[in-house]
């Protein structure tokens, strides 16, 4: 103590960050300690969760472990109304929580219209939405039956669909096919070529895929996202790798069970010019990963974060499959030429699955070049990995980052630590315009809303 003031002073501070500022101005070395109080929360419901926190923690236990124990495999593709549970003929499927016509935003509307009208059920997209509103069809979350969908996640009865099945827990998850970027169905797009390039895939591209995959018999999916992120992917927003080593996996058996030479040249040039075609297969192997936890009493882990452009929703294990939901942000985003923040829809997607199995943002450092897509630099993207630990049970012990060391990527995020930490789950994701019938118009960042965590925080508190 005698000695302190007769040496050089370093400050550590954990105040406002004004304060590192007028020290860094009057040449004071310090370091900034990022840190916030916790949320201010139900004190009642802190209570219960620190009386029960044994419990929760060997809950979380047997969650986590269900997880990182998943084998999901690509086993084939058929069409929606066939093997997805409680579809439907005049059933539609989207992204997020739950949703009525009348408070969807515009480019899930515009999905919807351009699902009906391939459906045959609209000839005009003023058919469509004269449909959509009366009452006639059913719209139901993704999430609740098995799939996920990326941005508007519409499904509807004919779509063809991947098959995944979670070999150790015999759970299964289905997703669409990917359209690729731009006035696409997912992004709200619903002109003719949308159209026309829909009815493409379920014709020519589904056929050949199917036959594909029934060759090849299963597809180990972990195994190629794991190299995927040893190559630069994190599989959200950078889907490169994964689509190459897709890519290698199926053409033999597509050029081998397609009788056409045109339409097997067809099916491999558009996986191979489409560099997101892997999403719509990570997605679901994220979802049968996190599904297999589900019913966990006690657990604390969220096993769904999804946004349907107006709401944020998220789901516990603990929970029995109730929705948490608060108000979708607009993204932090680079924006196509002749498009601005005021064109941008807020947040929306099933594809926030990824980061929820630790993924996507969670694993960012293994993806710098990703923020050429999104924004920021490749220090961001090592510090939105690191961030992550602090709100996660586990590192996985299959998917990890060769720049940390091979550190296993940041899995699991506890809704407690959220709350007691003061720290969001991050997410990378596209930017839809605002308006149905326009398409993509950006990419970027952002920090899920608050809200969520701490109706789920009180929500397992009353289940204990």
């Amino acid at each position: 103590m005698k000695d302190l003031f007769n040496k050089e002073l370093k400050v550590i501070n954990t105040g406002l960050q004004s304060f590192k500022d007028t020290l860094d101005d009057m040449n004071v070395k310090a370091v900034h300690v990022d840190w916030k109080p916790p949320v201010d929360v139900d004190p009642e419901a802190t209570k219960v969760l620190k009386k029960n926190s044994n419990k929760i923690d060997e809950a979380n236990k047997v969650a986590i472990s269900k997880v990182l124990a998943a084998r999901p495999m690509l086993i084939g593709l058929d069409i929606a109304i066939n093997v997805i549970p409680g579809m439907a003929d005049n059933m539609i499927l989207h992204s997020g929580p739950p949703v009525t016509w009348e408070r969807m935003c515009g480019p899930m509307r515009g999905g919807v219209m351009c699902a009906l009208m391939l459906e045959g059920k609209a000839s005009t997209p003023e058919e469509a939405e004269e449909l959509a509103a009366s009452g006639k069809i059913e719209f139901s979350p993704c999430h609740e039956h098995s799939t996920v969908g990326p941005m508007a996640g519409i499904v509807s009865a004919s779509m063809p669909v991947w098959i995944l099945e979670n070999e150790e827990h015999g759970n299964k998850a289905y997703c669409t096919l990917n359209e690729g970027l731009g006035k696409v169905l997912r992004y709200g797009a619903y002109g003719p070529e949308v159209i026309e390039r829909l009815k493409w895939m379920e014709e020519i591209m589904y056929p050949s895929l199917k036959r594909a995959v029934e060759k090849i018999g299963k597809i180990d999916l972990k195994n190629i996202i794991a190299q995927a992120l040893h190559m630069g992917d994190e599989v959200h927003n950078r889907n490169r790798a994964g689509t190459s080593l897709l890519y290698r996996t199926l053409a033999p058996a597509i050029v081998e069970t397609e009788d056409s030479k045109k339409n097997a040249a067809d099916v491999l040039n558009f996986i191979n010019g489409n560099d997101h075609f892997f999403l719509n297969l990570s997605m679901p192997v994220a979802k049968c990963s996190l599904d297999a936890a589900r019913g966990t009493k006690g657990s604390s882990l969220c096993v769904a974060m999804a946004r349907n452009g107006t709401d944020f929703g998220i789901q516990l294990a603990g929970t029995d499959g109730e929705w948490f939901v608060g108000e979708a942000l607009v993204p932090d985003a680079l924006y196509f030429a002749g498009y601005t923040i005021d064109d941008a829809n807020p947040d929306i997607g099933d594809s926030s699955i990824t980061e929820t199995a630790g993924l996507g943002g969670f694993a960012m450092a293994a993806s710098p070049a990703i923020v050429q897509f999104v924004g920021g630099t490749s220090k961001d993207a090592v510090n939105y990995t690191l961030q992550m630990y602090e709100i996660t049970m586990a590192e996985n012990n299959m998917y990890q980052i060769p720049y940390l060391n091979f550190r296993g990527t940041p899995t699991g995020i506890d809704v407690r630590k959220v709350i007691e930490k003061n720290a969001l789950p991050f997410i990378n994701t596209g930017v839809a315009h605002k308006n149905p019938g326009v398409g993509q118009v950006g990419a970027g960042v952002l920090n899920a809303p608050m809200d969520p965590f701490k109706k789920a925080y009180v929500g397992l508190a009353k289940t204990l």
